[in-house]
């Protein structure tokens, strides 16, 4: 039986970088499409199948931000490592809630990349398809339509707070530190002193716990949180 050949799509304008990267991933024996412009980009992410695609924010036609929208509204959840020039947290947190999975900043070294993507390539393959449902307390979270709902309302999460709400449930009642957590739904450590994490805990417990009098969601002083039901 003919083995399956990983298939990454590079979309980024810039030729000289999309160069480097094919260089870099065909070197790794993965199999190299790429596109010049957001939708091109888009129009083959739809209509091939892809095990993991590297996308560039600022494109032509259509910008990074506008095709992962598309592609996660079709419910395409192929991998994405989002490429950026700009390093602010507003703009990670921006591609991120979108449904990116990764990013790397400019420059960046190919060496770099190339971990990403096998960090993303291995977390797809081992990601959970046993249980369909994950609950808590009042809370439920279906990991097929992606809804969830605590005391009979939904509850809207971005794809990233989703992810986060997720581990918390398979690790709930234990206390999970900050750099545990970036770990596990980023994949590495972001710079040190960031706040990121901390936006997305906040974010997430405003919609978890908003105007429930029982609360899920706890921050232990000084060690991390933790999501319980007591």
């Amino acid at each position: 039986m003919k083995e399956h050949k990983t298939k990454i799509l590079i979309i980024e304008d810039e030729k000289k970088i999309s160069a480097l990267i094919r260089k870099g991933l065909e070197e790794e024996k993965y199999s190299v499409d790429d596109a010049f412009d957001g939708e091109k980009g888009e129009q083959l992410a739809v209509k091939q199948h892809f095990d993991l695609v590297i996308l560039d924010i600022m494109l032509p036609k259509k910008d990074g931000i506008q095709v992962l929208e598309s592609l996660r509204k079709a419910n395409n959840e192929t991998p994405v490592l989002m490429l950026t020039a700009k390093g602010t947290v507003e703009d990670r947190v921006k591609g991120l809630d979108t449904g990116a999975d990764d990013y790397l900043v400019k420059p960046f070294a190919i060496t770099e990349l190339l971990a990403r993507v096998r960090s993303l390539l291995r977390r797809k393959k081992g990601a959970e398809k046993s249980a369909t449902t994950l609950t808590i307390a009042d809370l439920t979270l279906d990991l097929v339509s992606r809804k969830v709902i605590r005391g009979g309302k939904l509850i809207d999460l971005t794809s990233k707070e989703f992810s986060l709400l997720e581990y918390f449930i398979r690790n709930k009642n234990k206390t999970l530190n900050r750099s545990t957590i970036t770990e596990h739904i980023w994949n590495y450590n972001f710079d040190t002193g960031t706040n990121i994490i901390d936006v997305y805990i906040n974010h997430l417990r405003t919609k978890i716990d908003g105007g429930f009098s029982s609360k899920l969601l706890h921050t232990i002083r000084g060690v991390g949180y933790v999501l319980k039901d007591r």
